[in-house]
């Protein structure tokens, strides 16, 4: 059935596996998870099942790197053909949340959680604890950096808990996780626009680029004919597209605006009709 990745795509593979690793390991056994599924939780639950004493998450990502467009073969290049390859660092760490959220929150899996992916920093790390990780691991940063951005993250944890009263990490673990919800148990109603803080603007006019081009066509050249761009409130659906592209750090902020509806989500809006807000925006 292959190997690592291979056998980690099919629950009851990983199940038996797992049992055969208790069966005769001497020391803890964890299970380290693929990413290369649609649902990891059903994963997770399967090395439970089969007696692990953890899982740990993610693994690499298949991938391609890229491709030599003179010899028209994908890169890395072995005597001239390729292959797929495992995608690691920082840019998978969005997914390793969510992956190690998903489990964090499933209420039949118990075991604990070693976060893998992206970690660069002791912020990286927090996410992953706050997000049900007792533990993490980190690979990609150290071969860039060396193993000096351990006693980092230490000192950036240690400094982050004595200023918020936080004597034991245990304390963090997972404290992030009831705050992750479903689509569908969202706020509907809860309303931002984008503001621009004109003393911190520098004009380059990537919002204003971006929200043309690519969102709601709601931020404009300022009449006056000042460098700070205007926010036209009625079209801003909030999408948050302007602070992503600004160069200057809380230049833009996205502030709540009332608008006079009760909280209501789409589950309550299809079961009960609860009241929507209506939609603006240019599409």
């Amino acid at each position: 059935r292959g190997m690592g990745s291979a056998v980690g795509q099919e629950p009851k593979v990983n199940e038996r596996i797992t049992g055969w690793a208790k069966e005769f390991a001497k020391v803890p056994v964890l299970v380290k998870l693929t990413p290369n599924v649609g649902d990891i939780v059903p994963h997770g639950l399967a090395a439970q099942r089969g007696g692990a004493d953890g899982v740990s998450l993610i693994n690499t990502i298949k991938s391609i790197i890229g491709v030599d467009i003179d010899r028209f073969v994908p890169e890395p290049r072995v005597a001239g053909l390729s292959t797929n390859g495992g995608y690691c660092g920082a840019a998978v760490r969005p997914i390793a949340l969510h992956m190690t959220a998903a489990l964090s929150r499933d209420p039949g899996f118990h075991l604990p959680i070693s976060g893998i992916g992206g970690i660069t920093n002791w912020r990286d790390a927090l996410e992953f604890i706050l997000l049900g990780s007792s533990s993490v691991q980190v690979c990609t940063e150290v071969m860039l950096r060396g193993y000096r951005i351990v006693e980092d993250m230490i000192e950036g944890l240690e400094t982050y808990m004595s200023e918020r009263g936080f004597e034991r990490l245990d304390q963090l673990v997972g404290k992030a996780v009831p705050a992750y919800s479903e689509w569908g148990d969202l706020d509907l109603n809860y309303e931002t626009v984008a503001k621009i803080d004109a003393s911190a603007c520098i004009g380059c006019q990537l919002c204003m680029v971006a929200c043309h081009d690519g969102a709601h066509q709601c931020i404009h050249p300022n009449p006056d004919g000042s460098r700070v761009p205007t926010i036209d409130e009625d079209e801003c659906v909030g999408c948050n597209l302007c602070q992503i592209v600004c160069p200057v750090p809380q230049c833009i902020s996205m502030v709540q605006v009332p608008n006079g509806y009760t909280p209501a989500t789409w589950n309550e809006h299809v079961e009960a009709g609860a009241q929507l807000r209506p939609k603006k925006g240019a599409h």
